[in-house]
């Protein structure tokens, strides 16, 4: 079966997207961090860490939505992805986690276009490529539930040519 033809992987700055929705890969505080959190934090600007204050944090696999302010989109979903400790903590079901719940409060806000980070990629540790194989399988298992009057697109965002590649592999060999 092949994978839904509204995903897509591109090479670039997830703070440069132009969607309804970003996804940030949070820490639990939700107050910014390094990598992609810093970064969508940065450019968001300091109303997104006052707003995010306000939020009590955020469990791993969980998704909490908040304003993108200065970036070009109307939400930003933060996720918290799982630390990874040799795959033997539940890190996989938590992972898959993130997306449905990223997914599943995009719909319930109503936003159809979504752009994903690599979750728990990098300072997380999550090895990439089963992470891109993971990420592929569980969005598209959620798009079948979803039209594309709902969900439009999804993208995943890689900060890097071999991030890209691996994303564009795992999505070119279940087409």
């Amino acid at each position: 079966m092949a994978v839904d033809k509204r995903m897509r992987a591109i090479e670039g700055d997830i703070t440069h997207c132009t969607v309804d929705a970003i996804v940030n890969a949070a820490n639990g505080t939700l107050l910014g961090g390094s990598g992609v959190d810093g970064a969508i934090h940065r450019a968001a600007g300091r109303e997104l860490l006052a707003e995010c204050m306000t939020l009590g944090g955020c469990d791993t696999g969980e998704a909490k939505a908040t304003k993108a302010y200065r970036l070009d989109a109307r939400h930003i979903i933060h996720t918290v992805g799982p630390i990874w400790h040799g795959g033997g903590q539940g890190e996989a079901r938590k992972l898959a986690s993130c997306y449905r719940r990223c997914l599943e409060t995009a719909v319930a806000l109503g936003d159809r276009t979504i752009a994903f980070p690599a979750i728990s990629t990098g300072a997380y540790g999550y090895p990439a490529a089963e992470a891109a194989m993971l990420a592929v399988s569980t969005v598209d298992a959620c798009l079948r539930s979803y039209g594309p009057e709902t969900i439009a697109s999804v993208s995943f965002v890689c900060f890097d040519r071999r991030t890209f590649e691996m994303y564009e592999s795992v999505l070119s060999n279940k087409r």
